[in-house]
């Protein structure tokens, strides 16, 4: 299914997979693949769990793709949905050499390559592209067995993505961080799977306090580690008072 918003066309494509296209025929890619979920191979842990289904997927029309770290970079997801001129923004920190899966390095990729920070403003085209930090806080709840965050802060960021006057934030694997409310997003993507991310409840107060023009959760029910009730996200998000929609089948 496609979202429709403003002038974009908004599509979760499976896990933190998202693709966004302005009217133009620009098309943005962010975090493609893994899992199977591009391929067709993803199957749910619980058949019951709403969820895009998989695929063999491969338009190739991404004018940017985006990464946000390491867990989310899958070399055969980016040529997938990248066009041969594209532009693959990722984030410094992203070492595929250090990556337990069969990836292609960044330099073996046949596109241009761009690395940015965590705290960027970047230019591509008519896309703005800006990042900030992804992360769980140490002393939070999402840390492994030894206290240690899963996603510790300088491994990772989010991408707010401007493209037809419209601004759309995918914070990336974080926790609901101080001064997430306080960014200007007209479509707020967040987690909602828990265990190494915000969770349910803690999107839903962060989209209150943000308070975007729309609410389209990702990154759940991809296997049982992000399983989650989506329905009562909604419920929670549109009894605050913002907008909410969900994009779990075709």
């Amino acid at each position: 299914m496609t979202i429709r918003h403003d002038d974009l066309r908004i599509e979760w494509l499976g896990y933190a997979g998202l693709r966004l296209e302005a009217p133009d025929g620009t098309v943005v890619y962010v975090d493609p693949g893994r899992y199977g979920t591009l391929t067709g191979e993803w199957r749910p842990d619980s058949p019951s769990a709403p969820h895009p289904p998989a695929r063999d997927y491969r338009p190739e029309d991404g004018d940017l793709v985006l990464v946000t770290h390491d867990h989310h970079y899958d070399s055969d997801g980016i040529e997938r949905v990248a066009s041969d001129d594209a532009t693959v923004v990722v984030y410094e920190a992203v070492y595929p050499p250090g990556i337990d899966r069969d990836v292609a390095d960044l330099r073996d990729l046949p596109y241009e390559v761009v690395k940015v920070g965590d705290e960027d403003d970047r230019l591509f085209g008519d896309v703005i592209v800006r990042t900030v930090p992804a992360y769980n806080e140490p002393d939070g709840p999402h840390t492994d067995s030894s206290g240690d965050p899963f996603h510790p802060e300088g491994f990772g960021v989010g991408f707010l993505v401007t493209l037809a006057d419209t601004t759309v934030f995918w914070p990336g694997d974080s926790d609901a961080l101080e001064g997430h409310a306080e960014l200007d997003v007209s479509v707020f993507c967040p987690p909602i799977g828990g265990s190494f991310t915000m969770d349910r409840r803690e999107a839903a107060e962060l989209a209150e306090r943000m308070d975007p023009d729309l609410v389209l959760p990702i990154h759940y029910n991809t296997f049982e580690a992000l399983e989650t009730d989506s329905g009562a996200f909604a419920a929670d998000v549109a009894g605050r008072g913002v907008p909410v929609v969900l994009d779990e089948r075709e």
